[in-house]
């Protein structure tokens, strides 16, 4: 094993960047020390798509099924199985997530958002991210067939809560 240190290596002293040591290596963060606190994210996406595959999810004659209750299933699970798909991500006991779709037939597009809740030592934000993307994901996924030029955008975090560094939301609604 090389020990000597990639000098594309991101440096671990540039502020905000958690998850490299000292010498430059990936790790998974040191939580141990910190306080459980009841800790929340809102995260929010949105696929575009023909008005004529919005009016299948719509009706609910999709070949496959109920777009939305499949694709709200998929997200929860998404939610649940974050730290499989992120690699230095914690495993979390969610106490709580929240997956809610709004159509807009006038930009011919669906949105999730997401709110992941736990009571422990890391945020959900990731969490909340990755349901989103897996709602997504699932929406394109039962609806391929009919339209494969759908496109998902947007994706970010809304709100978070708890921790450390307290509450913040994101400006981007603000207007």
């Amino acid at each position: 094993m090389d020990t000597k240190k990639d000098s594309s290596a991101t440096d671990s002293t540039q502020p905000g960047l958690t998850h490299f040591d000292e010498t430059g290596q990936a790790h998974m963060v040191d939580v141990g020390s910190k306080k459980e606190t009841h800790r929340i994210a809102i995260a929010t996406g949105t696929i575009r798509m023909k008005p004529e595959t919005l009016a299948i999810i719509q009706s609910g004659t999709a070949k496959k099924g109920d777009v939305l209750g499949i694709a709200r299933v998929a997200a929860i699970m998404g939610a649940k199985r974050t730290s499989d798909l992120i690699p230095l991500c914690h495993p979390l006991a969610l106490t709580r997530v929240i997956i809610d779709f709004q159509t807009d037939p006038e930009k011919s597009a669906v949105t999730c958002t997401a709110q992941v809740e736990t009571f422990g030592k890391t945020g959900v934000e990731m969490e909340a991210l990755a349901a989103v993307q897996i709602g997504l994901l699932t929406i394109y996924d039962m609806c391929k067939a009919v339209d494969r030029g759908m496109v998902m955008s947007d994706i970010s975090i809304l709100e978070k809560h708890g921790g450390r560094s307290g509450n913040w939301t994101s400006t981007k609604n603000a207007s």
